[in-house]
This record gives C-alpha cells, structure tokens and sequence, in this order.
C-alpha cells in the first residue's frame, strides 16, 4: 500500500508539471521563484523597522518604570573621555637652584624614559598618565628640597656619621675577636664572619639587627618598597598618594630603578677598592709596601693572582730578544719576579698547610734583639707605654712615675723661673708667688713619692730621702732639687734585674721593636734552594735579613761590607725634581758574596745622618756630612763634587774601625744600604711633635704657658692659678696611675660609639671626631689611658697650631659648602652621568675576573700603607697602625657587611631629614623579623626566666 502511496504523488506530481509549462512556459519557473523571493524580503523588512521602532518605546518605558537608575560617574566618565585631553602644565622648578634643577630634571625625564615610556606607548598613546607620573615626582622632591633646606646638617656630618661608622667598625672589630677565640679553621671565614658580625650588632642596637635586609635580596627590596611608600605617603599630596597605580609605578621606579642599583655599586668591594686606588693615585706604590702585603696577606685568592700575574710577566721577559744595557734590566726585573713567585709560594704553603706563625712570637725565641736604650724608651711615648706595662707587672711603676713626675716638675719650674726674671725686669715683683708655687709642686712630688706615707713609696737611700726633705724645709726649690735622687731612680731601673734588663727578655720588649718597626719576619729568610734572586736584583738573604742577623754581625773579617756611590742623575716625579744617587754595595763573607744596587737621594742620606747621630753621639764629631744646597742644587758639577764628598763620607763609616767601637751601627747600615725604599726615621715634624707626645712635660707646660699669657690686670686669675699649681704634682701622680690602671675600654654592655667620649672633648668638634675614630681604628681603647691621653694632647696641639680657635667655624662652614647647591647640583650630576653616560642607561657592568679583583686589593692595601705618614706610626706605633689600616680594609670586603653600614647612614639621614616622622620606631619595625633579633629575645628572656622566678 505504501508503494502504490508514493507512486501516485509521483505520477500526480509529475502531471500537474507538464500541465504548469504547457501553460505558461519554460521561463515560468524562475518568475515564480523571483516572486516568491521578494514578499519573503518584503516582510522581513518591514518586519525590522517596524519592531526596532516598538522594542526602544517598550525599552523606555521598562527603564523607567522596572531598572535602577544608572551612576552618575560613568556619563560624566564618558563625557571627560569625549572632551579633548587638556594640557598639563609642569612647573619645571624644584628646588629654587637652576643649577641643581636642570640636572634634576634630566634625571626624571631618564628614568620614566627608560622604566616607564618604553612599554606604555604599546599600551596608549595619552600622555597624561606619564605627565602625572612626572608632576607627582616633582612635587615629591620639592617637598623633599624644602625639608632639606630647613634641617641642620652639622650635627649629621660631625656627629651621627661619624659615630654610626664607627659602630660599625667596633662590630666588626668584635666579631674579629669572637672567631678568633672559637679558632674554628673548618667553617668558611667569611660566611662565619657575616654571622658573628650580626650577632654582635643585635648585642650592640639591642633593638634592630638588620641581617635579613643585608644578606637576602628579596627581604631587601620588600624594604626598600616600603621604606619608598612610607617616603611617598610624607612627600606626596593625600590625593596624589591615594592612586594606587601611579603609587605603585612611582614606587618601583625609585626602590628597584634607582635606590637598589646605587645601594647595590656602593657596596660592592671591588668598587670600593678601585675607588680607593683612585682617591689616592697620586702616591706610588712601593718595594717594602708590596712586599708587607704579600708577606701579612692571609687570602690564597691574592697570593696566587700575584703569582699568576708575575709568572705571566716573567714569560714576556724571558721571551723579549735584548742586547747592550737593556740586559741588565730586564735580567734585573726577571730576578724581581722570581722573587715575589717564591715570595708568594712560601705563603701559599703556609697557609694551606695551617702552619700560621706568630713574627713576634717567633722572634720572641729566635736570638738576640736590637737593644733599644733606656733613656730612648723614656723620651719615645711608643716605647714608653710597653715600659709602664711592664713596669707595672713587675711592682716598679712607683720608680717610673717618679722619674717622669721631676721631669714635668722640673720643666714647669724652669719656666716658671723665666718667668719669674721677665717679670722682675718690667718692675713687676711676684717672687713670694712664684716661690710659693713652686714649693707647692715640690713638697707635692715629695709627699707622693718619698714620703712615709707614699703609697707605693719609692725605695731609694734613705739619707738621700732625708737630705731632700732638709732642703725643703729651709730653702727654696729648685728646678735641679730632685736631681739626685731622680737619677739613683734611673740607675735603679737601669742596673736592677727586675726593670730593664729583664724588661729586654720580655715579649713587651719584641713586641716594642714590632711597633718601633724595628722587627722583622725572620721567617722570610733564604732557603738555599737555588733561588737566590730577589726583588728588584737584591740578594734574598739580604733583603730579608733580619734584626736578629744585623745585631749579630761579626767584627772580624768573616763579613765585609763595600759600598760607594757610582752614578748620579737627575730625576722628576710629579712635578719635583730631586737628585738620585746610585750606590753599588758588596757583601762578602767566608762562603758567598753578593752585590745589588740601591738608590737615595741626599734627604735619606741626611736623615740617616741623623738617625745614626742621635744613637751614638760619638759619631757626631767624625762623621761629617756635606751641607745643603738651596739654588743651584742641580747643577752637573754641584752634583758631582757632592758625590765625591758622600763617596768620602760612605767610605768613612764602613770603615773597620768604625764599626768595631759602635757594633749596634752595623744594623743601621745595612738597613739603609738594603735595596728597597728608605724608611725614614723622624722628619721634622715628627722632631717637633716629640715635644708634644710626653703627657707629663706637656700637661705642665700647657699650665706654664696658661700663667704667661694672663694679663696682669686679671690677678684673681692668678690667684687660682697659683692655688692649683699649689697641688699639681700630687693631681699629676694620681693622674698618672688613674689613667694607667683603668682601662677605658670598659665595654660589658657592648654599647655603641655614640656613647659620650670622656676628656670633655664634646664640644671641641674635630678633637672628637680625631680622636673616635683613632680609638676605633686603632683600638687605642685596649690600650692604657695614658697613651690615649698622650694622643689627646697631640691632636689638640696640632689642631690648636693648625687653625687656632676658629676650628669649629671653619667645620660648619664646610658642612654648610658641602650643602650648598654648587655641590648638590654636582653630586647630581655625577649620579646622573654614572647612571645615564651621554644621556643612555649605562649597562650592567659585568662582574670582573676574580684575579683582577684579587689584584686590585693587593694594590688597594698597598696603596694604603704607602699613604700613611710616618709620624702616625712614631705616635702610636707601626705593628699597631698596619692592623688598624689592614683592619679598616679588611672591613670594606665583604659585600652584606657594606649593605649594613649604607643602610644605617641612609636611615640616619632620613630620621635627620623627618625628626617628627618617627623614623627610629618604623625601622624597629621594618627590621623586627630579624632572625638574629629574635634568637637574641630568645636568649634575653631564658637568662631573665630564673631571675623572676626567684
């Protein structure tokens, strides 16, 4: 049934199709379809107009009648949007400076150039956003510009930073010490060393510890984020700051742009040293320097840099084709390498091998010293403290502090007589006075020394004793009264086993030399291996030879020594010209000999005429050397007429005879006929300091000069006067042991340097900040008070003589130059060319070679102690200024320790900047998930436990 269905439609389908085109045609079709098409287009237009035009009217009313009104701040939104972009005007002024403006602005321009333009414009083309970027930034530092305008900055300079770095120095100092009593040699030095430098500052700031933001990179910048949004929330306008977009760009631009990148070079070490280097490029390195560094370096990362370095040199040299004269310097300058090669093996070994040796301990046992007489060590305030200590181990300091006592007694008194005459020839008469001060003084050097009731009394013959106090008594004092029995004290120190000469087989006696720099490492002495070679063509065993060999020498002819000046010339250094004198010297002995040249000029020959002059005084009459020359002293025949007289004189002082009567000359001689660099003694400056250095003579004489200066008309004033000369010898001999038997280094509490300095040198500012950072540096305060107070009375001499009473004047004026806009707009500057050269961001410097670096720290640490003046090392002594240079060098190499102390100087000077702002209690804050800062509250509150338990 369903076929016959489909069928049918078929054939009646096909029916009406025939019947369709009979009818109308072929052509009929496509009409119809086109009909068809367009009343279907047709309705659907009218369709849409019709219902677009009815669904608006019904949308209205449905939103006014169901939907919620709409927010008033998107149309005006849109409508700002529609508005064309106004212009923002910048005020390009800041800080009222156009000199410091016009870099300043550079500066901003740069850096949203480089961290802000060069992805925004692939996200807009609107320049407003980074217009109000910059306008923000510029009102940021015009409030920052007038803050900085109303603070006082003398007290930051002279006072905090002084004090904040010397902190940092006493922490480091201490943190030295602590490792050196654990002598773990397993853990890694300087890891060990980070971790003990904190601990200690915890125990030190008792408050803050600062190792997370030093030692961790993420911990850093979160710090500098939130110190950036703290200084932003300050300077900014609340407006301005509640745009947490722009907050957060403004923020990132200064923390990771500018503050991490600056903070990041200022401590690396590598840039520390080569800034050192710079800072004093104009001193030249030389022989005994370098060689002081290679023999005291405990790095192996130096010692083989230096090898490498020499080894490479000696490559060249050796491969260079040379005839005639050029031979011999280059044969001189392949002996100089060899010598620092074997130098630097020998330290190699030693350090690996943990066979560190002790030059002073070693010393201590390797044979007989150089004898340095007692009446030296009594006038050398170096010398003398390592006398009072053992002195006062020994139970003689009484002696001591008497002889030194009649020394400032008989001073004052001298001067008190001239005095005393000058006043008598103007008509004035005082006598009465005067002898009574003087009577005063003497019976109080009498009472404190001599006396029954002297405690501890000096024991000398008591018919002396006797015979002083009948004097006393019935006549008046006399600068020469206690001669007699000052001088039985000086034979008493002198010729008593228990002073002086077992004083010469103490340690304090090397470690006197040591300071004196009259000790040498006698470990550095020729092997017999063959490699008799050394720096700058000398012979090793002489170079090094030491003290110990020098006052040894022989008087027969087993060793002979020749030398004569065999050329001259002319030289020029840095602008200076002076005359060079080259001396060829032979040592022979039964089985070797040897020869070198050394060079001097005629100032070391004249020192060394002093030198030896002021130890053996019978010289002066023999040895005579030819006089200065101020014009003409450059003339060729001058020059050679004044070699043949130092030929003359040379020749005179080497001679047998000579050396036989005076045989502690012999170390004086080689010392200065050795090839390196001349280490002069005393120069005059040192002569006129020695003065100063003796702290009894110059108490006194302070007090004397106060009495010749008071007008006549103040006699109230020297009514007082004579009243405290009346006690001065007593107030000086409890003066003596006070500061001798109190140590003021009393730190139980490991409290900072910012504590007040004693001596009431406060006000005196450049005193205070000499003196702090000696004792920091030098660690004077380890030492006893009497050399502290003896550098006290140096430096106000010196600073007194150099710029009178208007010191503190000059430094506020320099305080107030270093804030003046000429040196703002300069330290912009050059932070802008370091940052920006020829106005494009400088790129990441790469991260030098280590040898290089290792180098460069050798040079830095030579350049050091090359720079250190003499007089330094007569003040307070040589051993103790190289370890209080090496120490500050030392400090400035490890990287976390420098983020610590540019920190503590930045946190200063923002609580200088911002005194209301509480800066200290925000740091406290910042820094208080300190690790170390809670192990110490740890340890705090376990050691307070029991205490409040009981």
């Amino acid at each position: 049934s369903c076929l016959q269905t489909s069928l049918s439609i078929w054939g009646w389908g096909s029916l009406g199709l025939v019947l369709f085109l009979v009818t109308f045609g072929p052509f009929a079709i496509f009409y119809f379809a086109f009909y068809i098409l367009c009343f279907v287009g047709g309705g659907f237009v009218v369709t849409l107009l019709f219902g677009k035009s009815n669904s608006e009217k019904y949308l209205e009313q449905c939103e006014h009648s169901f939907l919620p009104c709409t927010s008033v701040g998107i149309p005006k939104c849109i409508e700002e949007m529609k508005r064309e972009a106004r212009p923002i005007k910048i005020d390009r002024r800041l800080t009222g400076a156009n000199i410091i403006d016009e870099p300043l602005q550079q500066v901003i321009q740069f850096s949203l150039r480089d961290y802000v333009q060069y992805w925004y414009y692939t996200l807009s083309d609107d320049e407003s956003f980074l217009l109000e970027i910059r306008q923000a930034l510029q009102y940021a530092l015009v409030q920052f510009s007038a803050r900085s305008k109303e603070t006082d900055w003398q007290p930051y300079f002279t006072t905090r930073l002084v004090d904040d770095f010397g902190t940092h120095l006493r922490v480091f100092r201490k943190a030295q010490q602590r490792i050196a009593e654990k002598g773990d040699q397993k853990k890694d030095q300087a890891e060990e060393l980070v971790d003990t430098f904190f601990e200690v500052e915890v125990e030190m700031e008792k408050e803050v510890c600062r190792d997370l933001v030093c030692t961790s990179p993420k911990d850093e910048e979160g710090f500098l984020r939130d110190l950036c949004e703290v200084l932003l929330y300050i300077l900014l306008p609340p407006g301005d700051f509640q745009n947490k977009i722009m907050r957060y760009f403004v923020r990132e631009i200064l923390s990771r742009g500018i503050l991490l990148p600056l903070i990041n070079q200022l401590s690396d070490p590598d840039y520390i040293n080569q800034y050192v280097i710079w800072m004093i490029r104009d001193s030249n390195c030389n022989y005994e320097a370098f060689m002081n560094i290679i023999k005291l370096s405990d790095n192996i990362g130096e010692l083989e840099a230096v090898k490498d370095k020499a080894s490479e040199e000696l490559q060249y040299l050796r491969s260079l084709d040379t005839a005639g004269d050029d031979i011999n310097t280059i044969k001189n300058q392949i002996n100089s390498l060899l010598y620092v090669i074997k130098v630097c093996d020998s330290r190699i070994q030693r350090l690996q091998s943990g066979k560190e040796i002790d030059t002073v301990k070693l010393a201590a046992n390797f044979g007989k010293l150089c004898t340095v007489p007692l009446d030296h060590i009594l006038v050398d305030n170096v010398a003398l403290q390592f006398f009072m200590d053992y002195m006062q181990q020994t139970g003689g300091q009484a002696h001591l502090f008497f002889w030194m006592t009649v020394e400032g007694y008989r001073v004052t008194a001298q001067q008190q007589l001239e005095v005393l005459q000058s006043r008598q020839k103007d008509g004035k008469h005082q006598t009465n006075q005067t002898k009574g001060l003087l009577r005063a003084a003497a019976f109080g050097v009498y009472e404190q020394y001599l006396s029954e009731k002297a405690s501890p009394r000096v024991n000398i013959d008591d018919s002396l004793v006797a015979k002083l106090a009948e004097t006393l008594n019935h006549e008046d004092p006399t600068p020469e009264i206690f001669d007699d029995i000052q001088r039985k004290v000086y034979e008493l120190m002198l010729r008593d086993e228990r002073f002086y000469p077992s004083f010469k087989q103490n340690v304090l006696y090397v470690r006197m030399l040591a300071e004196l720099d009259m000790l040498k490492d006698p470990s550095f002495r020729g092997s017999g291996d063959g490699e008799g070679e050394s720096f700058n063509g000398s012979p090793t065993g002489s170079i090094n030879l030491s003290l110990d060999d020098l006052s040894n020498v022989p008087s027969d002819e087993t060793v002979q020594l020749h030398a004569y000046i065999s050329d001259t010339g002319v030289c020029n250094d840095h602008g200076k010209t002076y005359a060079l004198y080259a001396i060829t010297v032979h040592r022979r002995n039964a089985n070797s000999e040897e020869m070198w040249k050394t060079y001097r000029r005629y100032s070391d020959f004249h020192d060394f005429h002093m030198r030896i002059t002021e130890q053996f005084e019978n010289l002066a009459n023999i040895l005579k050397l030819p006089g200065k020359k101020t014009f003409n002293n450059m003339d060729r025949e001058f020059l050679e007429k004044r070699k043949k007289d130092l030929n003359a004189y040379l020749q005179l002082l080497l001679n047998p005879e000579m050396m036989k009567s005076s045989p502690a000359l012999a170390h004086y001689v080689y010392d200065f006929l050795e090839n390196k660099a001349y280490s002069k003694g005393k120069g005059d400056f040192a002569r006129k300091m020695d003065t100063f250095v003796n702290p009894l003579r110059n108490s006194m004489r302070n007090v004397s000069n106060a009495v010749k200066s008071i007008p006549d008309s103040l006699a109230e004033g020297m009514t007082k006067m004579s009243d405290n000369m009346g006690k001065m010898s007593e107030r000086l001999g409890q003066d003596i042991k006070q500061s001798f038997f109190k140590k003021t280094y009393s730190d139980p509490d490991h409290c900072r340097v910012a504590a007040p300095i004693d001596d009431n040198v406060d006000d005196n500012i450049p005193l205070r900040v000499m003196l702090l950072l000696m004792d920091e540096v030098f660690d004077l305060k380890e030492r006893n008070q009497w050399l502290r107070r003896n550098i006290k009375n140096l430096l106000q001499q010196l600073i007194r003589a150099t710029y009178g009473d208007t010191i503190n004047r000059k430094i506020v004026d320099h305080v107030d130059w270093m804030t003046s806009p000429e040196q703002v707009a300069d330290a912009v500057k050059r932070f802008r060319d370091a940052f920006w050269p020829n106005g494009i961001l400088a790129e990441t410097v790469p991260r030098r070679d280590k040898a290089i670096r290792m180098r460069t720290r050798v040079a830095g640490k030579t350049k050091l102690l090359e720079v250190m003046p003499d007089e330094l090392k007569h003040i307070i002594g040589a051993e103790t200024t190289r370890k209080g240079i090496l120490r500050v060098f030392e400090m400035f190499q490890h990287s976390q320790l420098n983020k610590r102390m540019v920190y503590v100087f930045l946190e200063r000077f923002l609580e200088t900047l911002f005194p209301q702002n509480k800066f200290p209690e925000l740091f406290n804050k910042l820094h208080s998930r300190s690790k170390q800062m809670q192990r110490y509250k740890q340890r705090l509150h376990s050691t307070q436990a029991p205490s409040l338990q009981k």
